[in-house]
């Protein structure tokens, strides 16, 4: 049931046709993510706490189809810990010598299992919706970093007097008309976070939205570091040029 509420994904996007419908603009929370500045990258602390966010409660119903298991090394993990991981998992191999299709413990090449065999499995266990691949969440719209943490952290007991609720929603302060038929995925405490870090809802929301920016784009500290790079290339270069300037007309004033 946890990972059921995480079908919320799937209301992101009708959230975004919605809101402009209505033309009501609301403002995200805006957060100082570790990774945002030019110079800046992940942390790998908080990609595993919310690796373990997904795993225990993302993964039972949101796949993460574009991720390879050997890429958790970029979180810092081993050879040995990324096959233990993967080995919790079975995938469907095949066809054997004698044309018959298997299953065997996923290896780190392999891609994240999807928690359901098909589309139709997935929507008869999510009462008709599909909870769609987190691979790229975090770009399904502008903003999608702090968007897909506000719709974590935004549920409230109560709605406010001016809010009549249809029966079944839940009010959300950051969702587009402010009600929302999935219940509230993440709590204080859900996880127990293996490295001793207290599992508010507030870390639990960062540190899986952290995990699903990686995601989207793990090769992100790799292109900042070829940039920055190429700029110091390019300022070498420079002064190169104007050293030869220099040189080359001071022999012609002479």
């Amino acid at each position: 049931m946890r990972m059921k509420v995480l079908v919320i994904a799937a209301a992101f996007l009708a959230g975004i046709s919605s809101a402009q419908a209505s033309g009501e603009k609301i403002e995200l929370p805006q957060i100082d993510w570790s990774w945002k500045g030019p110079f800046s990258g992940f942390d790998k602390a908080q990609l595993q706490r919310g690796l373990q966010v997904y795993t225990e409660v993302c993964a039972t119903c949101h796949s993460l189809g574009l991720v390879a298991y050997r890429d958790l090394a970029d979180l810092g993990y081993g050879e040995e810990e990324i096959k233990a991981y993967a080995g919790n998992y079975e995938v469907q191999d095949g066809p054997d010598d004698e044309g018959e299709m298997y299953t065997r413990p996923a290896i780190p090449s392999d891609r994240f299992v999807a928690p359901f065999p098909n589309e139709n499995a997935a929507r008869a266990s999510n009462n008709g919706a599909y909870p769609p691949d987190l691979s790229l969440m975090v770009k399904a719209r502008k903003d999608g970093t702090n968007y897909l943490y506000a719709m974590m952290i935004g549920y409230a007991d109560e709605a406010p007097e001016d809010i009549q609720l249809m029966e079944g929603m839940n009010y959300h302060k950051y969702f587009a008309g402010h009600q929302i038929a999935m219940p509230q995925p993440l709590s204080d405490g859900v996880v127990e976070y293996t490295d001793g870090t207290e599992a508010t809802l507030d870390q639990q929301a960062k540190d899986v939205t952290a995990f699903l920016a990686w995601a989207a784009e793990p090769e992100l500290e790799e292109r900042k570091s070829l940039g920055i790079k190429v700029l110091l290339f390019l300022f070498v270069l420079f002064v190169m040029a104007v050293a030869v300037k220099k040189a080359v007309w001071r022999d012609i004033k002479h």
